[in-house]
Parts: C-alpha cells; structure tokens; sequence
C-alpha cells in the first residue's frame, strides 16, 4: 500500500482537506484514523488540537511520530478501536480518504462511534464514483486504475451520495454537514476520449446530479433513537428551501412590481406629451384659422 503525503492549506476553498480541518475546529481532541504520515493533524495541531494517528503504515507512522502527540499501527480491517482507546475518548473522529481503503467500513465505524464524548462528531471524506468522468469512461468501456484519484488502485469500496449516506445512517450517524468538491468531467485524472462519445453525451453528463462532485466531505453525529438529530436538520433544511423560494418569489414579485410601475409611468409620460402636442397645435396659426369655419358648420348642423 502507498504511503499517502501532502501539504494542507486550509484557506483553499473547493478542497477536501482544507474542509476536513473547518468541519473538526480548534481545540479538540481528534482521532486522525488513516493518518499517514500526519499531514492533516499537523495542521489540526496548529489550531490548538490534541491529535493521536493511527495507520497500517510502519513508515508512514514513523514519520507522523514527530508532528502528533500519539501514533499507533493499526489493521483497520481487524482493530477494535474501542477497545485500544476507551468510551468517550474523542471529540471527532476523522476518516479522512479511508473508508474506500476498507472492505467493511461499516464494522470501522459502528465500533468507532462508543469513542465519541457527548457532543462529539464524525468527519469524512470519500471520493464519488459518480463523477461525470467516471461515467464518460465507462460509456467507452473504460475502468482504469491510478496511481491516485477516483479510481486509485486500494480503493475496494465505492461511494455515491446515497450509498454514503446509507453507511453513515447504519453506523448510527446523522449527517448535519455535508460539503461537496468539484471538478469537470473533463478535468480529472480519468482518462475521457471525447472524440469516441455519441452527439450530446458529455452535455447529457454534465447535467447528471452530483456528475461534478469529485468528493463528499461530511460532518456526523451520533443519532438518538428516534432519528431526533436527522428530523431536525431535515426540517432546518426544509425550512432553508422554504426560505430561498419564498425569496424567489419576492424577488419575481418586486421585478413584476417594477416592471408595472415603469408601465404606468410610461403611459403616463406617453399621455403627458400627447397632451403637450395637442396643446402645441392648437396654438398654430392653422388651428386659429379654422376656429371660425367650425363654429358656422356647428350652428348649420343644429336643428331649426
């Protein structure tokens, strides 16, 4: 298995990693699983966290020793992390680019969740195989594994938004943020022959939901039994749609509204200069003229 490495800036904006930092916050006490060699909690430690790694990689926990203040090599397909750390260990729990790695990641993190104090959270990232090149390849016959990526060759499980979010519900979380990246169909690492596809096809793609999310990135919580966290956030996001159309349709109203009201100023300065030029010709001298023959033809057309 390769040994994962980068550098996080977490002001970029469209970025999983830079998300990943925003949605644990300063001052925790995270659980970085799948850390390599410790790139992310590096930057977590920055913003006043306590960070404690694990990893299958001998190398790659080696070298997160000297940037986090705990590492362990661990079999994510075999460990209970329950029991190496204790209940309510953590405040967050990140899975960052792991659960594609893990033949079963629902076991990881149905025995995950006891780590959790009150409050605690689960933050996530995956990459979606619906992408739009994903898609495109496969019109052509294409499944090409990288070395990176999408379709990186230790992937073994495939998300899409709603295979994510059935994992997390299982597991016994609800989601309550959920921050997509993006790229075009034609701007990743897949390798799409536009020459090779049908008339309209990659136009076709491009409109598909989520054909431009390169990853999910996802904030959860431990849900109650009655799924209390799941309905609310449901309604807050009912609400929110209430709200944006609602402001739609304001703003549709104010434009009618708007448009009404330069109507009826126009007619009224349509009306103003008819008024102005009837004024004007009665003025001429021609109209002076034929003031006297009008008078005689009324009297003549009166009854005798």
């Amino acid at each position: 298995m390769p040994t994962y490495d980068t550098v996080v800036d977490e002001a970029l904006e469209d970025n999983s990693h830079a998300y990943l930092v925003r949605l644990v916050g300063p001052g925790k006490r995270v659980l970085d699983v799948g850390c390599a060699t410790g790139y992310l909690g590096e930057v977590l430690k920055r913003r006043g966290c306590e960070v404690v790694g694990v990893d299958i990689d001998q190398a790659a926990v080696e070298k997160a020793a000297h940037v986090l203040d705990a590492v362990h090599v661990v079999d994510l397909e075999q460990a209970d992390l329950l029991e190496t750390f204790g209940p309510a260990s953590f405040d967050v729990i990140v899975f960052g680019d792991v659960l594609e790695h893990l033949r079963d990641p629902l076991r990881l993190l149905r025995s995950s969740v006891g780590l959790l104090r009150p409050g605690g959270s689960v933050v996530v990232s995956v990459p979606n195989v619906a992408h739009g090149s994903i898609r495109l390849s496969l019109l052509q016959g294409g499944w090409e594994y990288q070395d990176r990526g999408l379709l990186d060759r230790t992937h073994v499980t495939f998300f899409t938004r709603v295979t994510l979010l059935r994992l997390l519900s299982d597991a016994g979380l609800a989601v309550i943020d959920l921050w997509p990246t993006h790229a075009d169909a034609l701007a990743t690492e897949i390798p799409v022959d536009t020459t090779a596809l049908p008339d309209g096809a990659l136009e076709w793609v491009r409109r598909q939901p989520d054909a431009d999310v390169y990853q999910f990135v996802l904030r959860a919580v431990l849900d109650d039994r009655d799924g209390a966290v799941a309905r609310l956030r449901s309604q807050v996001d009912a609400l929110v749609l209430e709200r944006d159309s609602a402001r739609a349709e304001a703003d549709r109203t104010r434009d009618l509204l708007k448009a009404e009201h330069r109507s009826v100023a126009e007619a009224q300065r349509r009306a103003e200069h008819a008024e102005t030029e009837v004024e004007a010709l009665y003025a001429t001298r021609a109209m002076r003229a034929l003031r006297a023959p009008r008078r005689l033809y009324g009297r003549l057309r009166r009854p005798s």
